[in-house]
């Protein structure tokens, strides 16, 4: 897996200041994208041991509120399995933290089991993350009053939440 950045502290994609980590590599390519020089997942730097380590360290601060994942689309099955040592390493030295996500896909369509980015890690990738941003961005429904989202058609769902209720339970 690549990544394209790492924002040590973003308060642009996420509740508080987050550190964020920009992957390459998605298929959506929706247009008016914000990011698309991370649409090829060659882009930017192999992700290593050593990319981990400097992503927890700079969790591992008091005023960090966790961790936002995007891209890029952290949904490409080549990402998930990219992440998910990192995401078990955040939920095990700081489980106080938030982990949000970004995605193209649709969690109740693409991300459940027999969906088009379902593969081996994806359920205990979603069993760690708090919020997932799920839906395309489309520029006809681009509105920039949205708090945490471009497109009116993209859903913040509360993960945790959606979990105890057995049914999906956006946040406002």
């Amino acid at each position: 897996m690549n990544y394209s950045a790492i924002k040590p502290n973003d308060i642009a994609n996420g509740d508080g200041i987050r550190v964020s980590l920009f992957v390459s590599g998605c298929r959506n390519c929706c247009k008016g994208c914000f990011n698309p020089e991370t649409w090829s997942f060659t882009a930017g730097e192999v992700f290593t041991e050593t990319t981990e380590e400097e992503i927890l360290k700079l969790l591992d601060r008091y005023y960090i509120n966790g961790l936002t994942l995007l891209g890029g689309d952290p949904f490409e099955i080549e990402n998930q399995k990219g992440l998910i040592n990192l995401i078990r390493k955040v939920k095990q030295r700081f489980p106080e933290k938030t982990i949000w996500a970004y995605t193209g896909y649709l969690y109740d369509v693409d991300l459940q089991e027999g969906g088009k980015r379902y593969c081996e890690v994806t359920s205990e990738l979603l069993s760690s993350i708090s919020v997932l941003v799920d839906g395309p961005f489309v520029e006809d429904l681009k509105d920039i009053s949205l708090k945490f989202r471009g497109s009116s058609n993209q859903r913040l769902i509360d993960l945790d939440q959606t979990r105890r209720n057995g049914k999906i339970i956006l946040l406002n």
